[in-house]
């Protein structure tokens, strides 16, 4: 504006007072603290119990259990042809501890794909068992005979499991239930006759199958492990029985993971930004948080540690229907004592509320810390993001049991690290390098532990896009 050019405003009228634009630079600006989408309610860092572990391991001990080999199988697609990967048979009963590479890969090559469409009866009641079935995909459904003669839903198959697998050591056995496809299903077969011809070309097989057979049966209780020995009821001087309880001879460890991060702050920065925020002290709260939610996102989804993986295949369940009804939610509840919450994606929270509308339910609520969290049967229901949901719109719903004192699921962590803001949370000072730049070392270790099986469970493929 040359000098002497009179001001106006947007009206064309000529400017009788100071305007905003200007006014501004003499103001004092009021700001924010940094923002971070990233950040969740972190339910499960909230609400699972913490045990100080020394020297970076924890132990579980259990007692001795001897079932094996009820593991998932992994298979390999290639269009529309499915091969099962040999070395994923050690998993069915009749092949725990076998190793031979060869004559896997031979069983491997006698699977026979077959396509059943939904509906179709795969095998019967009663029949003789011939064959052992690998799920590759779809849905099977265990039918048996409820207690006034109707079918009953004994149980629901998934990818990757497998049924009659009693026909490879037991020429007599017979189907206890009926096996229905509740979707279209690929399975590979393995008859019986052909596991027999390998095994008469391979003595290493045929031994291994001799020596199964006559393993004399171990009297266990129904959780697979060794039996104690009592007795109840009885009067006179009858001989007590003796008995001891037997430990796993070699129990798992768990080894605290880590989660680092070098957090870099220029000097000049630090030394001349820091009103009316210190930006040190906004930098670490950032990277904090940053740290504390990838955290939960292993302690979810990590292959060791992780939720997800290290639940027990007879406490994965099924969706019924797919969708997550409440009677799935019962059958998820009734697999162990004490639940304390479920975790479920929000989409998957959404589509349980969906169900319970259908049927005219309404889930209660409580207030946890100011939020209103919905419950099922008394138990709430937690959400959780790093929950993965797929491509086909399915998920997972877990279900824990908590605290070493309930032999539950804990999480395991170190206190007392030098430097530590937070427990098992370290900020250390890397000093500075030839660019005036401060390091800042972060470190959180971190892990979680399952005392017992039935502490965990996960109801699988839950599909969150159905609408009607």
């Amino acid at each position: 504006m040359s000098v002497g050019e009179e001001v106006r405003t947007e009206q064309g009228k000529p400017q009788q007072s100071l305007g905003t634009a200007a006014a501004r630079n003499l103001a004092t600006t009021t700001k924010s603290a940094p923002q971070m989408q990233e950040i969740s309610s972190r339910w499960l860092l909230r609400n699972l119990p913490w045990v100080d572990v020394q020297g970076g391991a924890y132990r579980v001990n259990r007692r001795l259990t001897y079932a094996v080999g009820d593991g998932r199988i992994t298979f390999v697609k290639t269009g529309d042809q499915v091969e099962v990967i040999p070395a994923e048979l050690g998993e069915l009963p009749a092949l725990r501890s076998y190793e031979d590479e060869e004559v896997l890969t031979e069983l491997a090559r006698r699977c026979r794909q077959r396509d059943i469409a939904a509906g179709d009866v795969i095998s019967s009641f009663g029949t003789r068992t011939e064959k052992v079935y690998l799920l590759a995909h779809g849905r099977v459904e265990k039918i048996g005979t409820g207690p006034y003669g109707d079918d009953a839903v004994l149980g629901v198959l998934a990818d990757g499991a497998y049924f009659g697998e009693q026909a490879l050591l037991d020429p007599d056995a017979i189907w206890e239930y009926t096996a229905r496809a509740a979707t279209a299903c690929t399975v590979l077969v393995l008859s019986r006759s052909d596991f027999e011809q390998v095994a008469e070309r391979s003595d290493s097989l045929s031994e291994h199958v001799a020596r199964l057979r006559a393993l004399p049966d171990q009297r266990t209780n129904k959780y697979g492990e060794k039996e104690v020995e009592l007795a109840a009821g009885h009067s006179g001087e009858p001989d007590i029985p003796h008995t001891f309880v037997d430990y796993e001879a070699r129990p798992r460890e768990y080894e605290l993971s880590i989660a680092q991060t070098v957090l870099r702050i220029h000097s000049r920065v630090a030394d001349l930004y820091n009103q009316p925020m210190n930006q040190t002290e906004q930098q670490l709260r950032l990277t904090v948080e940053a740290l504390k939610e990838r955290q939960e996102h292993e302690l979810v989804n990590n292959r060791e540690f992780g939720l997800l993986h290290n639940c027990e295949y007879d406490q994965r369940l099924q969706p019924h229907d797919g969708v997550p009804g409440p009677d799935d939610l019962d059958e998820l509840l009734s697999r162990r004592r004490g639940t304390k919450f479920l975790l479920a994606h929000p989409r998957a929270i959404a589509a349980i509320g969906r169900e319970l509308n259908k049927r005219g339910l309404v889930p209660e609520t409580i207030d946890v810390g100011g939020n209103r969290i919905p419950t099922w049967r008394g138990v709430p229901i937690y959400p959780c993001n790093k929950i993965p949901v797929s491509e086909a719109r399915t998920t997972s719903i877990i279900a824990l049991r908590t605290g070493e004192a309930e032999q539950g699921v804990i999480g395991l962590r170190q206190s007392g690290l030098p430097d530590e803001i937070e427990p098992s949370l370290s900020v250390r000072f890397m000093g500075i390098n030839e660019q005036a730049v401060i390091n800042y070392l972060v470190t959180a270790y971190y892990s979680a532990a399952v005392l017992v099986p039935d502490a965990l469970g996960v109801l699988e493929n839950v599909e969150i896009g159905r609408w009607r």
